[in-house]
């Protein structure tokens, strides 16, 4: 099946150096035992389970929403020791230095004052929370979940593209890719120890437990969600199972006394961590929003009494701002006096005069992003992109600088994938998950995005990527 595969000079996942060929020989093995057309039919298989067993996202356009299922293609990505040493010691060493700073910004504010972070970048920032300064977390924990989304250049070298530090989603892809594996292509695992990420929800449940508020020995978790309508629902449904706590929306919470319950039939019962997946706004319409019908009236007064956690803590997204990670090398220095294990990719900042223009004067040679967005929405791939594309980035640019970055343009590695019947290389990213309570572990593995579309380097769900599943071999 592979006999004919061309990566079109692009890095490949299934090629390299002889230690890579020789991890890979027994899968390469059995995947040209395959053909094509058993593939597909094995692959719309895979479809109907996916639509029947509900495991869709929803897709926002133009005022209407759509259920999808996220493409799966069934041709693993396949990842060495060697490989996964890197990413695994290099997403915890930021996940540090996000803790680090994340304290720092709400305590001394040392990086700002010893000129390590401009202070405009914290201070300005919208998702800044002055409601967070002299707030004690447990462990000095904020980020207890991290996915940091990592990308292997053309020289086989793996980089940071973003650090998502509120509530990065996709990790139940991550488990459900491999039971599908399991299910559907039982045989090329034989003989691979690949390693195992279906704990993925005990390991966090015992994080949150341990980042519970002091003298709790038993600690009750629950998952606050905003509900049904939300984009990410099935992954909320998925991980409350998961880790067998309550599945909670605002409406089911109340605060008395600082405290925090549960309405339940047998009464108030109450909660001491709260793993949420709103968005701070909505938290607490005393303190944020007022118009929240989402979130839980005096949260924050419990939070701040110390009687309740909240993972990820409130203010993290100051942390995962697209201008602040261009800092975070710096940062990993300052505050662990080491280098940075997965560096970032070159960065210009548009708020700075030098940035600025070098980003005006290459708008056809570099990648440009605005600072707040997510998912995909506003990158312009200036190689790939029309005149009047660029045009219109230019003048977005002038009218406001500070909201863009700009980088190189990564020629993301590719991975076998199948695609109307054909095995052809596609663009692929990855983004592992940090689970953090005492201390930091990393699901070995997760989510390898790719993208469908013949040359696209966007990924994104939200712009028609799809998923494979992340083999870490011991």
């Amino acid at each position: 099946m592979l006999e004919d595969y061309d990566p079109d000079g692009f890095f490949c996942e299934y090629q390299g150096d002889a230690q890579r060929q020789q991890v890979l020989a027994g899968l390469l093995k059995r995947l040209n035992g395959t053909t094509p057309k058993e593939l597909t039919r094995l692959s719309k298989a895979v479809d109907r389970e996916l639509y029947n067993l509900g495991i869709t996202f929803t897709l926002y356009h133009e005022g209407s929403s759509v259920d999808r299922v996220l493409p799966f293609d069934l041709i693993p990505r396949v990842l060495t020791p060697a490989d996964w040493e890197i990413i695994e010691s290099g997403s915890i060493q930021r996940v540090q230095t996000l803790n680090l700073l994340l304290a720092d910004i709400y305590g001394e504010q040392k990086c700002i004052k010893d000129g390590i972070l401009p202070a405009d970048l914290v201070f300005k920032n919208p998702n800044y929370r002055p409601e967070m300064v002299g707030l004690k977390v447990p462990e000095n924990c904020y980020v207890n979940v991290c996915g940091v989304d990592v990308v292997r250049g053309g020289d086989g070298q793996f980089v940071v593209l973003e650090d998502n530090a509120r509530s990065p989603s996709g990790v139940s892809y991550v488990v459900e890719n491999r039971q599908l594996m399991r299910r559907t292509m039982p045989n090329l695992f034989e003989g691979m120890n690949v390693r195992p990420v279906l704990d993925y929800g005990l390991r966090l449940h015992h994080a949150l437990c341990e980042a519970a508020p002091a003298g709790v020995s038993d600690p009750q978790v629950v998952l606050l969600s905003p509900g049904p309508f939300n984009s990410a629902y099935f992954e909320h449904v998925f991980l409350a199972r998961e880790m067998g706590i309550p599945l909670v929306t605002g409406q089911d919470m109340v605060v008395e006394n600082d405290k925090v319950y549960m309405r339940t039939t047998g009464g108030l019962m109450p909660v001491h961590v709260i793993y949420r997946r709103i968005n701070d706004d909505f938290l607490d319409p005393e303190v944020f929003r007022e118009d929240s019908m989402l979130g839980v009236p005096g949260l924050m007064r419990a939070y701040a009494k110390g009687n309740i956690t909240i993972a990820n803590a409130v203010g993290t997204g100051v942390a995962d701002d697209k201008g602040v990670y261009a800092y975070i090398p710096r940062l990993i220095k300052y505050y662990l006096d080491q280098d940075a294990i997965l560096p970032n990719v070159p960065t210009n900042l548009c708020r700075e005069k030098d940035g600025l223009q070098y980003t005006l004067d290459n708008l056809d040679k570099l990648v440009t992003k605005p600072v707040g967005e997510a998912g995909g929405y506003g990158v312009v791939i200036g190689p790939r992109a029309s005149l009047r594309e660029l045009e219109a980035t230019r003048k977005a640019i002038e009218k406001d600088p500070a909201n863009y970055i700009s980088q190189p343009m990564v020629e993301l590695s590719v991975s076998p994938t199948l695609i109307s019947g054909r095995v052809e290389p596609r663009h692929v990213d990855l983004r592992p998950f940090c689970v953090t309570g005492k201390s930091t572990w990393v699901l070995p593995g997760g989510l390898t995005r790719v993208a469908l579309k013949k040359g696209s380097l966007v990924v994104n769900s939200s712009q028609g990527g799809g998923s494979k599943d992340t083999w870490v071999l011991e």
